[in-house]
């Protein structure tokens, strides 16, 4: 029940999070874009999905009496974070903040020089020893989660009739560079259940034949032969990780707080379908279509 006029809101919205991924998996001349195309890509009733999805009443109440008012209730998507997955240091596809990831990586080196002995470094080892001869399944990726440049154009852009975003432009949320200790060795988290008990946070699953890959540990590390897919399951382990509160990472939690008259997404969930969360790829190549995890068979490269 609202007591005073200043809590009650014209439009009861329901907020879902569109998180956009972009993979550095070409050439970086091929697979970089800049801050204008990542802003234009979201201006997409497609990638929106604006609906009317129903009507509330409201109670308010006076010392003169009670009344009830109407509201439109209405459901859309806000492009929230930019997810980039790369092999090298610095290698953010996104022009304009892959300085970010640079300027950290100084920190990356200490730690990794302490842990291994050896610098900072990412791909997938065999491939890179002997391009074309030898296949390794194991991979490492860098990952970014960057806040959508576009987030609060599209968020409460509209008073009563858009939902406001929980993300702030250009805000790192995580960066993988400053993580490194759980990044690079998945500890604690490859003791947890989830990634000791098979068919627990797996995305797709082997009995329906369409196995990404696991969400924990979520580490930089991945067994999987196509590297579209491992650059996927990547940026979904970051956009588990920043969407949850109390993980065992450095990172910044992106969670918008719930009140009267809007109620944000959950904690982004695999095999959920486009339920709370959906992902766009931008690099390579930039596209408009917005996807869930699995998907269709990506398009395969062999370099």
């Amino acid at each position: 029940m609202n007591t005073t006029p200043s809590r009650i809101r014209t439009t009861v919205c329901s907020l879902a999070v569109a998180t956009v991924l972009g993979t550095a998996t070409a050439p970086a001349a091929v697979a970089a874009l800049n801050t204008a195309q990542i802003i234009a890509s979201a201006v997409s009733q497609n990638c929106i999905s604006w609906r009317v999805s129903g009507i509330c009443y409201w109670l308010f109440c006076t010392p003169f009496g009670c009344k009830v008012r109407t509201s439109v209730k209405v459901t859309h998507f806000i492009p929230q974070t930019v997810v980039s997955t790369y092999v090298a240091p610095g290698g953010n596809p996104w022009q304009e903040m892959a300085f970010v990831s640079q300027t950290a990586g100084g920190l990356e080196s200490a730690v990794t020089r302490g842990l291994s002995g050896v610098s900072a470094g990412g791909a997938n080892p065999a491939d890179m020893k002997n391009p074309g001869q030898r296949k390794s399944a194991v991979r490492f990726k860098y990952a970014d989660a960057i806040g959508h440049p576009a987030t609060s154009l599209i968020g409460g852009s509209i008073p009563g009739y858009s939902c406001d975003t929980a993300a702030t432009p250009l805000m790192p949320y995580f960066l993988s560079t400053l993580d490194s200790a759980a990044w690079r060795t998945g500890v604690p988290e490859s003791l947890y259940p989830e990634a000791l008990v098979p068919g627990q946070r797996e995305i797709g699953s082997q009995a329906a034949a369409n196995m990404w890959g696991n969400i924990y540990p979520r580490s930089g590390f991945i067994s999987q032969t196509d590297d579209d897919k491992a650059s996927a399951v990547v940026a979904q382990r970051v956009a588990d990780i920043i969407t949850r509160a109390g993980a065992a990472h450095v990172y910044q939690v992106l969670k918008g707080n719930r009140h009267d008259g809007y109620w944000p997404p959950g904690e982004v969930t695999e095999n959920t379908g486009t339920r709370n969360h959906k992902w766009q790829r931008l690099a390579p190549p930039h596209d408009t279509v917005l996807c869930r995890l699995p998907g269709r068979e990506p398009h395969r490269r062999e370099r």
